[in-house]
């Protein structure tokens, strides 16, 4: 990039824009439009959407700079579609610089008694707003908004790095019925180009912008790449998915090479074997994966009861996990040292992870870093290392033949088990000796919740009895996660009693609560009103009563993208209710069990009576992590074959 710099002193700006349709200039079918073909549910659409870019030059201190130009006009059919009118743009920082917003302008255009008004953003409302370290937002309202409003705003961003070209999502969560983009790209400079996403460009054209730019007293020419894309869906974010980012179609931009005036050609694309040399020499990771020294008088205290090696892990991650509280921030790097971190108390991500693999290192383990990507902030380019796709550091280590990934941030996470936000793809291991590689991110434990309720019906229609509940992996890491956001164990278990309405919890128990490797167990004594008496016959008791669906995650017509459940699952109840005697299963909900194709999973669900003994068992069970798009018609097909089953009673009658 310094390179890059360089170069900027030899250039001159001149580089042209396309064509960009007129601001505000309205058309009376625009403003009376109730609904679109495309999507007639839709409640705002994009009308017209236009953006280009190109590399300039900076006249005032002869630095590059990529010149984005964004304009857009939206139509809001509802309130519903308010939402679209408030607007954040982001701005990239790089150090000690940023992505700088100019030529802001935002009109609301609304039909009042046959006429056009056109009401303008107010400045002052224009606010500035620190999202993190590495972005700021500006952000402001649409003004004057009403049912029927069009909106109009544009901008341009003058942005100091040239890695990334400017990228443009096509898609978005509201349709759009025409969306293009132009990139003026000058001969010196090769990006690869990737085109994401389920949509198809309706057209692209490249063609040849003479003279551009002029470097040196020579004329240079630019390549002109124009992508359009007509009529596009909206993507809807649904349950079980990763970042939107992954699947909305759009085009990227990476700079790969350049070429001096001197005609010699630089890579700017790195292989991993150059990224792993920065990474290592990177005082923030490489520097504080090697400092093994900070816990050499630490480690006979935390290895005294520590026989074995993987003993010895456990006792070191509980180490970190107990004495380094995560201060909200995420990265790979290390934000104030590990040994700031340890003696403060708190740190950031790459502070707790690469402290924890320093001391499994001190502890004679063999242990490594992986650099990966959250579930929501998209998936890496395994093609050639970006090293602004990762945002997150664990720590792997190797015993016995085994590799157990570890979190030290997740007070709740127990040894072994990552947090379900770091199931994504694929993640780098970093090794302080050998070449990096990848490694699959694959959830270690099933979601697993079982219920178990012992109980007798007796003659005032209250059942009774022990409902017990076992949780396991993610499950157990998902309740005590609820059980210690309430202020007491106590008041989580009142609100367990209130959540429902027809059960009263007499007594409780809880065990493993705080022993993270272990079945977290509760035991509840519980009463249920499920009948004002028993002199109606029949009686009729619904026994979906435990984790009863009520709504269908799925709900798409077509779904491009895959379900990511992120872990295998299980969810298992069965009851035994004593009957008080002479009484027979007149009816009960269907023998069911449905089966996803190539065992993907299955729901299981029946009824029985044995002697004066109601049994009653179901399973919901999904044996892959994630579904494919192909699949997910049977997943919802599922989810309504068991809303509908749940609604059924089982149907007591008297004996005469």
């Amino acid at each position: 990039m310094k390179c890059l710099v360089f170069l900027a002193a030899f250039f001159c700006s001149g580089a042209a824009f396309a064509q960009n349709f007129d601001y505000a200039n309205i058309n009376a079918d625009e403003l009376l439009l109730k609904k679109v073909d495309l999507d007639s549910n839709a409640n705002a659409v994009v009308l017209r959407e236009f953006g280009t870019a190109a590399v300039r030059v900076d006249d005032a201190y002869g630095n590059l700079y990529i010149d984005f130009e964004y304009h857009v006009r939206i139509k809001i059919f509802n309130k519903n579609g308010f939402e679209n009118a408030n607007i954040v743009i982001p701005q990239r920082i790089y150090g000690d610089k940023e992505d700088m917003i100019y030529d802001l302008k935002a009109t609301t255009i609304n039909e009042v008694n046959g006429q056009m008004v056109l009401t303008e953003l107010d400045r002052k409302k224009v606010f500035r707003e620190k999202k993190n370290k590495y972005v700021n937002l500006t952000k402001f309202t649409m003004p004057n908004l009403s049912e029927g409003s069009i909106i109009e705003y544009s901008y341009r961003i003058h942005s100091p790095s040239l890695y990334n070209f400017r990228s443009w999502e096509f898609q978005s969560d509201i349709p759009k019925l025409h969306s293009e983009f132009i990139a003026n790209i000058p001969a010196l400079y090769n990006y690869n180009v990737s085109l994401r996403g389920a949509q198809k460009l309706s057209s692209q054209n490249a063609e040849l912008h003479k003279e551009c730019l002029r470097i040196a007293g020579r004329n240079i020419d630019c390549s002109k790449m124009t992508y359009i894309m007509k009529n596009v869906p909206a993507l809807i974010e649904e349950d079980y998915m990763t970042a939107a980012s992954n699947f909305r179609s759009a085009i990227n931009f990476e700079l790969a090479e350049y070429y001096m005036m001197n005609g010699a050609k630089k890579s700017v694309t790195k292989e991993w074997k150059d990224v792993d040399h920065e990474l290592l020499d990177d005082k923030s990771f490489g520097g504080q994966m090697k400092r093994k020294d900070v816990f050499k008088d630490l480690l006979p205290e935390i290895l005294k009861n520590a026989a074995d090696p993987l003993s010895k892990a456990q006792a070191v991650f509980y180490y970190i996990k107990r004495n380094i509280k995560k201060n909200g921030f995420i990265g790979i790097f290390s934000e104030n040292t590990i040994k700031k971190a340890l003696e403060n108390h708190t740190g950031n991500i790459g502070d707790i992870n690469l402290a924890l693999v320093a001391a499994l290192s001190a502890a004679d383990l063999d242990a490594e870093a992986m650099i990966l990507s959250t579930r929501s902030n998209g998936t890496v380019n395994s093609l050639y290392p970006v090293i602004s796709d990762f945002n997150y550091v664990v720590a792997k280590v190797n015993i016995d033949g085994k590799s157990y990934l570890l979190d030290a941030s997740e007070p709740l996470m127990p040894f072994g088990l990552l947090p379900l936000h770091c199931i994504n793809g694929q993640g780098r291991v970093i090794n302080l000796k050998k070449p990096s590689y990848w490694y699959d991110l694959k959830a270690s434990q099933k979601e697993t919740t079982r219920y178990s309720l012992n109980a007798e019906l007796g003659k005032d229609g209250k059942i009774k009895g022990a409902l017990n509940i076992y949780s396991v992996g993610y499950a157990g890491c998902n309740k005590r996660r609820k059980i210690t956001a309430a202020s007491s164990v106590d008041e989580y278990v009142e609100q367990l009693d209130e959540s429902m309405p027809n059960i009263r919890i007499l007594k409780y128990q809880i065990q493993n609560l705080d022993s993270l490797e272990n079945l977290l167990t509760e035991t509840y004594e519980i009463e249920m009103s499920a009948f004002q008496d028993l002199n109606h016959d029949p009686l009729f008791f619904n026994p979906f009563f435990v984790e009863r669906i009520s709504r269908n995650p799925f709900n798409l017509n077509e779904r491009s993208y895959p379900v990511d459940l992120g872990t295998q699952s299980e969810i298992r109840f069965t009851m035994s209710l004593k009957l008080p005697g002479n009484y027979t299963l007149a009816d009960k909900p269907k023998e069911t069990n449905m089966l996803l194709a190539d065992n993907g999973g299955r729901f299981v669900c029946s009824t029985s009576l044995e002697e004066d003994v109601l049994i009653f068992s179901e399973l919901l069970q999904f044996n892959k992590a994630v579904y494919d798009s192909d699949e997910y018609h049977a997943l919802k097909e599922l989810y309504s074959r068991i809303i509908q089953l749940q609604k059924t009673d089982i149907v007591l009658k008297k004996v005469k």
